[in-house]
């Protein structure tokens, strides 16, 4: 792991200094395959259920994330191209080595087996996060930048001060995930408590609408599940305490507020990047949901937080399209898309399908999953909820994407050649999601009951 650190944030470091940019594109070929490579060696070379370096473990949650993000931070690096045409080299390497940094912090918080190292490259993520924002060194990318930085910065301290009353309740001197889990049984119920709510609203901050569209297919994935993962190894670390009925319940709390949040958000917003981004949301609040009410919904939250990666990541691919022709996201004066770029169009209503959970999407059988064990605890005040909350987005979305479509425009054109090829592109992700819908793989099976299991 340390290797691939080392490496990673070389060919990162280098993407800075480079003069042309074609030096840019190999830079950026060295660093996935760098990527690839190591994927490989953890799949197919043994390093899978190995440790290293003490505080790095190859565990199936870790490797099966990873394999998701070498594939999402690669299409977003390949699709940025276009997005960046109007950028000076300067903007356009800052911006391809932050990409690079925010990959390998991701990829480090996944495979984190302490506390402490977990919370270090989360916050990593948020310096590299908030220099994408500020890529273009505007007034506007700077208030940007620096209300991310805020808005995450007070999260990450809140998780900060989670792990400090977590390692308080177990009186561990190690922070490693095996060791808190033993000791927590005995630890003290308010700190306990009080630990998960901080590290909760710790993870769950971000900010991604604030990127460009392909760093934003990155965040709004491969960065909201390193929060995602670092939250439920703190799950069930506390699954054998007296406190894990209560921590069901507050993600059952939580998830309901964010389908709540979601619904009410996608109708307000006026930005279709920013409209994704809500929908994230809701689709977090989804899984929490699933670990809430437990058993086969901690299978189903897996697989949902797994298919949403594709799925999202095709989308905000596909909206980065659209800016470079209408050069803007706003809902209320793009439109008639179906008539200029009919592959990105039918992309974006397939992704629209797919992510409300119609079948043959994936989602649809997680959403499937958690209803079932909602209905079978005879939680029968949640299935309604839930119900009425998932008819409010499927509208929401559903109108907010057909307008897209097939609404009269009133802004200008631009354009591009490379734009049906981009959309190609994106669609392939939006595929590869629906396959895992319609057959899921023995070993992708294994893998999340790995995860799952408590």
């Amino acid at each position: 792991m340390i290797c691939y650190l080392i490496f990673s944030v070389l060919i990162a470091a280098a993407a800075f200094t480079v003069r042309r940019r074609s030096l840019l594109r190999l830079t950026g070929a060295a660093f996935y395959a760098v990527q690839a490579a190591f994927a490989v060696r953890i799949v197919a070379g043994g390093l899978y259920g190995e440790t290293s370096a003490v505080w790095f473990a190859f565990d199936a949650a870790g490797t099966l994330f990873y394999c998701l993000l070498c594939i999402v931070s690669a299409f977003a690096f390949f699709h940025s191209k276009a997005s960046l045409h109007d950028c000076d080299l300067r903007q356009t390497r800052t911006y391809a080595g932050l990409l690079m940094l925010l990959t390998t912090a991701i990829a480090g918080a996944y495979f984190a087996s302490n506390l402490a190292v977990t919370w270090i490259f989360l916050e990593a993520t948020t310096l590299c996060s908030a220099g994408i924002v500020y890529h273009r060194r505007t007034a506007q990318a700077l208030e940007a930048a620096w209300k991310y930085v805020f808005v995450c910065s007070t999260g990450i301290a809140m998780a900060y001060l989670g792990i400090l009353l977590l390692a308080a309740a177990t009186d561990c001197e190690s922070l490693d995930y095996a060791t808190v889990a033993a000791a927590a049984p005995g630890g003290s119920a308010l700190y306990l408590k009080t630990a998960f709510l901080l590290i909760l609203c710790g993870y769950s901050c971000n900010a991604n609408f604030a990127a460009p569209a392909p760093a934003s297919a990155l965040i709004s994935t491969g960065l909201v599940n390193a929060g995602f993962l670092a939250l439920l190894r703190v799950y069930k670390l506390l699954a054998e305490t007296e406190v894990f009925p209560w921590v069901k319940s507050v993600l059952l709390l939580v998830g309901v507020l964010s389908l709540v949040v979601g619904a009410l958000f996608l109708r307000r917003t006026n930005n279709y990047k920013r409209f994704l981004s809500y929908s994230t949301v809701e689709n977090m609040g989804i899984a929490a949901i699933g670990l809430g009410i437990g058993g086969i919904g901690v299978w189903a939250a897996v697989f949902h937080v797994v298919c949403h990666t594709l799925i999202k990541s095709s989308l905000f691919l596909q909206i980065a399209v659209v800016r470079q022709v209408y050069g803007n996201y706003r809902i209320n004066r793009i439109g008639d898309y179906i008539h200029i770029n009919r592959v990105g169009a039918v992309g974006l209503l397939t992704g629209m399908v797919v992510l409300v959970a119609f079948p043959p999407s994936p989602l649809f059988l997680s959403e499937l999953m958690i209803l079932k064990q909602t209905i079978a605890d005879g939680r029968w005040w949640l299935v309604t909820g839930i119900m009425l909350l998932l008819c409010l987005v499927i509208y929401f979305f559903c109108s907010r994407l057909l307008r897209l479509c097939y609404q009269p425009r009133q802004d200008e054109l631009h354009p591009s050649a490379t734009d049906r090829a981009l959309s190609w592109s994106a669609l392939s992700l939006l595929a590869a999601a629906i396959g895992l819908g319609l057959w899921q793989p023995a070993f992708f099976r294994e893998l999340i009951d790995r995860i799952a299991s408590l």
